[in-house]
This record gives C-alpha cells, structure tokens and sequence, in this order.
C-alpha cells in the first residue's frame, strides 16, 4: 500500500491491512443490548473498547507500518490525544522501532501514562490534535522519523476498515452500522469494508455537536474547522476533517447525525450499569444517538453500534455517575438551617435518616449565606432511591420544621 495521503482506498486495500496486522489485533466480541433493543429493532454492541491498547486504533497504526516496510526503521512520530498514541507505541513496540508521541497538554492522564508505560517518548503541547499533528509533522521532518497520521491515511482508513470485515462474519444479517466520527478514518475504512460487499448495509457515522466540523465540511464540499474542541468525547475532538476522509466519508457513508454532550454521559453510564462495559466518551456516542432518536434500528435484521474505545479516566466516570445519580434522583444535595446549639444537628440527621436515605457527606456553612447570628447552614449530601423518594426526603424535613432553602436533585428546586 502507498505510504501517501494522495490515493483513495478500495476493499482489497482493507483485505491486505488484515493480513498484515493479524498477528496482533484481536477479533473482537459483539454482544446483544436488550437495553437498546427495546427501543426497537435488534441492537448490536461492537466491543472493540476491548482491543488492544482498549480502542480500534492498533488497526490502523500496524497496517501503516507493515505498508512504511524499512522506511520506519529510524522511528515513527505521531500527534494524538490518546488512542492513535497508544497504539502506535504500541505497533512500534511490536514492530522494534522507536516512537515519538506528541498529546494536547490537558490529554486524559489515563492516556498519557499507558503511552509512556508502552515504550513511546511522550510530548505534551497546544490544546488539540491538531496542535499536535503540527509538532509531529515538525519533528518528522527534522528527526528523519515517519510520520503516522491518526486518520487521513490510506493505509490507516484500510486497517480500520478490518473492523467492518469482522461485522460481515459475526453478523450475517447486519442492516445497519453506526460508527463514531472523529477524523474520519474509523466510519470511511468500516463503510468500505461493508458496503464493497454489501452495498444494502446503512452506515452512519455520529459525531458529537461541540466538535462537529463534518456537517459544514460536507455540504461545503472541502474541510471546515470549527473552533472548539473541549468535549467528554476527547476522542474524536477533530476540529478539522482530513482531506481523503472527507472524500471517503463523502462516498460511503448514507448519513451523519450529531449528538450532544448530555446524552453522551448518559450513554456511558447506560454501558457501564446494563452493558457491564467501561466505555470513553468518544465510544459512546453511537449509543447515544440511538437514545436520543438521532438514528433509530433497523426493524429487520441487525443494527450494530461500534463502541470505538474504552479508555477513560476514572475520575470522570466517577463525575458522570454522580451526574446521573443526580438526574435520575438518587442524589441529592440538600441545603437548610439549623439552631446553632447542641444537638440541632443530630435531630435533623434523625429525621433525614428516618426516611431511608442515606448521608453521604454534611457540611457547615457560616459564611457567604444570609444566616442570623445563632443559626448554621447545613448542606447534606443525601443517597436516595428514586426522584419520588428524594421528594419524600424534602418534604419529611420541611414537616420537622426546617426551612429548605435548596435542594438539587429532587422534584424540583425550592
């Protein structure tokens, strides 16, 4: 396969990439949702949060060095906010050839600490990816190392497109694909691989609306930036499509929906609690744009949703849960005013304690709220079962006599 970005990308192409990556990629799992088929329509997860390096981009990063052959002997250089990092150090590990990663300096620490931990010179600069590939290109070019783009490469549209092989052998009666969209090498290489052998097969690619630059990209006929990149999403925060994707993208895929940031939470958090799979944001979004309505399953046959990658930090799963618990009602925080003298406090935990819920934290405010000169304010941070319960815990409180001057969380905010 050709080293260069100036040539399109054909299912032979696809076929080539998996004979030269078969030695490391897995094969991996697709698992029936009966969460998502409820919505209508058999639905499908494509777990590839589970390969290598925990996201499809070893696909990619092994098929562009099998095709740079000795040209990567000196060392190959990539710009990436996560994944095409780690598997490209990965690939390179592999392959016995160095590997200089550049990564936008707030990058997940998660990502940053599994490329070093994989052998790769990990270098921090600019705010996104494209900051990123710029440093990379620089370095490539005075270095003498190949430089390895993360999506607008044929070989790398070619070896995600292994991906879409694996739907045609695990799921004979696929009618429909969605596939994140980031750069555009994941949904181009799967919709070549899908519909060059069946042309009937739906695909469509999802991004998420604070980095879409596709929409404006394709009916402009030509790439658009678009000015922010800050999302859960990281993983496809492009601000500007490839050249060759767009075109690829352009020609394969039958639609592309945009979804937002709420739902992509929610997505995740549906994945972890009923799919029992950690999934990035970035993953996620597909499962979104089915809860949402963006893209809705096929009545006949299989609708697939690729969940590209699954490497996130824990701090932010953590900080999605508490969201949802939140939305969902079984958190709330709880805001009211006590007698300052002894054994306030303790009636008013007896009450809440009294309705079942559980105290997860209490804190004391004197300062910055309108309080008289013998009173505190007690914020609680309350467990509950369900949104009516969170309104049972509000109400119990009011009828001992303390004033809720706010709560989140429940029914509604007073």
């Amino acid at each position: 396969m050709s080293a260069t970005g100036s040539r399109s990308v054909d299912a032979q192409d696809v076929a080539r990439a998996r004979a030269a990556i078969g030695d490391i990629v897995r094969h991996t799992p697709v698992l029936p949702s009966a969460t998502l088929t409820e919505l209508g329509g058999q639905v499908m997860l494509k777990a590839e949060s589970l390969q290598r390096t925990g996201a499809f981009k070893i696909r990619g990063a092994l098929s562009k060095l099998a095709a740079l052959g000795d040209g990567c002997a000196a060392g190959v250089v990539c710009g990436s906010a996560g994944n095409h990092a780690q598997a490209l150090a990965l690939a390179a590990r592999e392959r016995g050839v160095p590997c200089d990663v550049y990564m936008p300096e707030g990058a997940p620490i998660a990502k940053v600490e599994a490329t070093t931990a994989l052998g790769a010179r990990v270098i921090l600069t600019g705010t996104s990816v494209d900051d990123c590939l710029v440093a990379a290109r620089q370095r490539a070019q005075h270095g003498g190392l190949a430089f390895v783009h993360p999506f607008d490469d044929p070989d790398v549209v070619a070896g995600q497109g292994t991906l879409g092989l694996e739907l045609l052998e695990d799921l004979p009666d696929l009618a429909t694909v969605i596939v994140p969209v980031g750069g555009g090498g994941l949904a181009s290489g799967v919709a070549i691989a899908v519909k060059s052998a069946r042309p009937e097969v739906r695909v469509v690619g999802v991004q998420v609306a604070s980095c879409a630059a596709y929409p404006a990209s394709l009916k402009a006929g030509h790439p658009i930036a678009v000015d922010s990149a800050l999302t859960i999403a990281d993983g496809i925060a492009v601000k500007r499509p490839g050249d060759l994707t767009l075109a690829l993208i352009s020609e394969w895929l039958d639609d592309l929906v945009v979804v937002g940031e709420d739902e992509v939470a929610e997505a995740m958090v549906l994945l972890m609690e009923k799919a029992k799979l950690v999934v990035e944001g970035a993953g996620a979004v597909g499962v979104a744009a089915l809860l949402g309505g963006e893209v809705t399953a096929a009545e006949t046959g299989s609708t697939c949703v690729i969940l590209s990658g699954g490497n996130v930090d824990a701090g932010l799963l953590a900080t999605v849960a508490r969201r949802h618990e939140t939305e969902m009602g079984r958190r709330m925080v709880l805001m009211t005013r006590v007698p300052d003298r002894p054994g306030a406090l303790a009636r008013l935990l007896d009450c809440v304690a009294a309705t079942g819920a559980n105290i997860v934290d209490v804190a004391h405010l004197r300062e910055g709220i309108d309080l008289h000169v013998r009173e505190t304010g007690v914020q609680l941070t309350i467990e509950t079962r369900s949104r009516e319960h969170a309104d049972a815990v509000v109400e119990a409180v009011r009828r001992e006599g303390y004033g809720v001057s706010r709560h989140i969380g429940a029914g509604q905010d007073a």
